[in-house]
């Protein structure tokens, strides 16, 4: 008789974990633009768009300043 693969069924939880979480974050980005007025409805456009101040970056880096 075959033995389980143990492995294999926790690899199969974790990434259905994932996917639901993935699709719920989905929901609340969805969410948080229809609250904002955003008139994008789709997120994944709202997070590949330009900057509104050109020369800006969309990343923001908070760097500590340096002791001693």
């Amino acid at each position: 008789m075959a033995t389980p693969n143990y492995a294999y069924e926790k690899r199969q939880r974790e990434l259905a974990k994932k996917k639901k979480q993935d699709e719920k974050d989905a929901r609340k980005r969805e969410a948080r633009a229809a609250a904002a007025g955003d008139p994008q409805a789709d997120p994944a456009v709202a997070e590949a768009a330009e900057p509104a101040v050109p020369g800006a970056s969309a990343a923001r880096v908070h760097r500590r300043p340096r002791r001693g």
